[in-house]
C-alpha cells in the first residue's frame, strides 16, 4: 500500500474540529467515494476529533490518501496527550460514557470505518486510526 499525500492537522479548538471534517471530506471526494462513504468517513472523523479535543485536551491527526493497488482510501491517525483510556474495551461499548454524551463515539466510529485500531495508556493519551477504503 502506497501514501500518495499525508498531512497533519492540530487540534486544539472546536474550529479544529469542523477542519478536520472539511479535510476528511475533501479526500474521501479526491478518492472517488461514495456519498454514503463520504459521509461514514467524515462522520467518525468528527467524533474522533471532538474525543481528542474534549477527552484529550487537544492532539492531532494525521491524514493519509491510501493507494493500495485497485483500492484507493484515506487514514486518519488521531493521537492525544491526555490521561488514557483505562479500560479499552469498556469505551467501545454501546453506551459507555465518561462525560455527557450518549456514548457512541468510538463504537460508532469503529462500525464506520473500515479498519480500526486504538492504542492507550493512563497518563500517556490514546492513538485511534481509521481507514476507510473505496
Amino acid at each position: 500500500m502506497a501514501v500518495l499525500e499525508r498531512s497533519v492537522q492540530s487540534i486544539t479548538s472546536p474550529e479544529d474540529v469542523v477542519r478536520v471534517r472539511q479535510l476528511a471530506r475533501e479526500r474521501a471526494v479526491a478518492q472517488g467515494f461514495s456519498l454514503v462513504d463520504q459521509t461514514k468517513l467524515v462522520t467518525a472523523a468528527s467524533e474522533l476529533a471532538r474525543n481528542t479535543l474534549e477527552y484529550g485536551g487537544g492532539g492531532e491527526v494525521t491524514l493519509e490518501v491510501l493507494n493500495g493497488g485497485p483500492r484507493k482510501g484515506v487514514r486518519l491517525t488521531f493521537s492525544d496527550r491526555g490521561p488514557g483510556i483505562a479500560d479499552i474495551e469498556l469505551a467501545l461499548k454501546d453506551g459507555f460514557t465518561t462525560g455527557g454524551g450518549l456514548g457512541l463515539g468510538l463504537s460508532g466510529a469503529r462500525r464506520l470505518s473500515n479498519e480500526f485500531s486504538i492504542e492507550s495508556r493512563p497518563g500517556e493519551g490514546t492513538r485511534v486510526a481509521i481507514t476507510r477504503w473505496r
